[in-house]
Parts: structure tokens; sequence; C-alpha cells
């Protein structure tokens, strides 16, 4: 069972402007723009998808930005943090980086023997910059600002705040194939060996944190990988068979997705690695047009005119 989920796919988050967080992403943190497309439910706004330069699965980072939308607010039941790869030697870099952007972030610590940065986005998302132990061996985008050796790899971790972990601890190991690596203080880390990258989940414990509420600068869900369709089938009958309510399978053009609410109540999606984002564009050319959903080809005119402008 181990290897049927492979890591994290992506984290989905709630933005405000949409211009803010494309500057944020592609210029302060040195991110690519894989896709450009619209929310499949509200195609009035922008799904906006970054990552590395393919798109690579455990780096994906997408973003619905509703304009005018309001601060949210970080709480028990969501996913509280995004933790990034880095290479060791490079948070001087980026302390010096975010303070030249006016980029909230804190002082170097460490967590689980290993270095942390941890900062903020403009609408207040929660992140972090890890140096992993051992080396991540994965190949950076780089920009012109922001080369390899500084650069992020794709994710790390993600924490999830819960008033009790126990439930969601049986998910990880029981479905997903994680095993408990660490204690500290109410915070427990949760490893899977399938993938060497985007492995760990953080559980902090909040027996009195109160529920958060999504809007701006707070995650929406967190995507599980699997390698395609017929494992993520399996994944639904075992899902079903503890009795939890899961979709039935979604065609979301560069992945298959099923959803579920996990008994803490973070929202959970099982996505495939196939068939990616270059589905419909050419790697080099990954971000660079407006691509639509075949359900919404025929609002392509209003849309090019009703949506914000990126750059």
């Amino acid at each position: 069972m181990s290897k049927n989920i492979l890591g994290l796919h992506h984290i989905t988050a709630i933005a405000g402007s949409a211009q803010q967080n494309y500057g944020f992403y592609t210029n302060t943190l040195g991110l690519r723009l894989v896709k450009k497309t619209v929310n499949f439910d509200d195609p009035g706004t922008y799904h906006l998808y970054y990552g590395d330069e393919r798109g690579s699965a455990g780096t994906i980072l997408t973003f619905f930005p509703w304009d005018g939308i309001g601060p949210g607010r970080a709480g028990v039941g969501m996913a509280t943090e995004i933790g990034y790869s880095v290479p060791a030697g490079s948070l001087d870099f980026w302390k010096e980086r975010f303070a030249a952007h006016n980029v909230r972030f804190g002082e170097l610590n460490s967590r689980f023997d290993e270095q942390l940065l941890t900062f903020e986005d403009h609408d207040g998302l929660a992140m972090s910059l890890i140096v992993p132990k051992p080396d991540d061996q994965r190949l950076a985008w780089e920009t012109a600002e922001i080369k390899r050796d500084t650069a992020t790899k794709g994710f790390h971790s993600t924490t999830l705040s819960l008033q009790r972990i126990d439930e969601t601890a049986k998910i990880l190991t029981d479905l997903f194939g994680y095993t408990l690596q660490g204690q500290e203080g109410n915070r427990y880390r949760f490893v899977t060996d399938a993938v060497d990258n985007a492995a760990i989940v953080d559980l902090l414990e909040i027996p009195d944190g109160q529920a958060g509420r999504n809007a701006a600068g707070t995650n929406h869900h967190v995507a599980f990988r699997v390698k395609n369709e017929e494992v993520q089938m399996e994944m639904r009958e075992l899902i079903r068979s503890k009795g939890l309510q899961i979709t039935p399978q979604i065609d979301r053009d560069y992945f298959f997705s099923l959803y579920f609410r996990e008994p803490g109540g973070v929202l959970f999606e099982i996505a495939t690695e196939n068939p990616g984002f270059t589905a419909d564009e050419p790697l080099a050319e990954l971000g660079s047009q407006l691509m639509l959903p075949k359900q919404h080809a025929h609002l392509r005119e209003d849309l090019e005119k009703t949506l914000p402008k990126l750059g």
C-alpha cells in the first residue's frame, strides 16, 4: 500500500489580486507559471498553477484568485503551512531577498534538525523554506535573479492543523502508507518512503484551536499523488471501505481527481500524474496562453476581455 500514494501532488490556496499573486510567485519566489486557466466552477476567475519547468508532481502550487474576497483565517481543519525545499546555504540569500521585496519573514530556525525560514506571501499565506536532509536532487527552475544554487526545488512538506490528530494519522498510516517519523512538542511528522521528495506531512495538534475560514491567504486543499487512474480508483474503493464519502473521478484536464474530507476537516484530493501540463501546450510555452477547459471554450472572447492581464 505504501507505493500507491506517492507523496504530495499539489496544494491549492486562495488569493486576492491575481496580478499580485502572479508577481509574487514568479518574480519574488521565482516559480514558473506552468498553466493559466480558469476555475472549472467559476470561469470568471483564474486558476493559476506554479511549479518547476514542467509542473512536476510535488512542485505544483495552485491558486484561485478572487479580487476583493478579503482575508481568510487559518485554523484547525486546514493545511496551515506550505514547506518548500531549498539548497543548503541558501537561506541568507532568501532573507536578503525577502527584505528587499518587503516580504514578511521570521528568524532562522530549525525543525526536526532541518534549518528553515518562515515567511508569508502578500495575502498572508504561511510558508517556509527548508533545507532538507538529505539533499534534494530535483532540478530547480531558475530565473534571471534566482539561480539553481538558491532556487526552490518543490515541496518539502505541508502542515495540517487539527484539534485531534488520531483519526487523521490513521488516514496517513493505514490508507496512504505513511509512518510516524518523530514528534516535537505538538507537531507530529509523518513520512512516506514511496518517494524521495514532497514526502512529509506534519500534523499539528491544537485541542483548543479555532476553525479556520477560507478566503485570501488560506489553503483550500491538499492533493496527494498516484501514478495513474487504475491506482486512483483502487484508492477510491479503499477510502470508501473506511466509511468516508469521496467524489466520483473528475477530469481536470492535466490530472484526474478524487476529493474527500478527512476526519479532521481538511479537504484531501487524490490526483494522477497523467496526462500532465504539456497536454495542451508545448513545454517551452507553458503558462504563456489562456487555456480553457472544453466546457468553457465558448467563453474565450469574453474571458480574454474581462480577466485581469498578468505581467
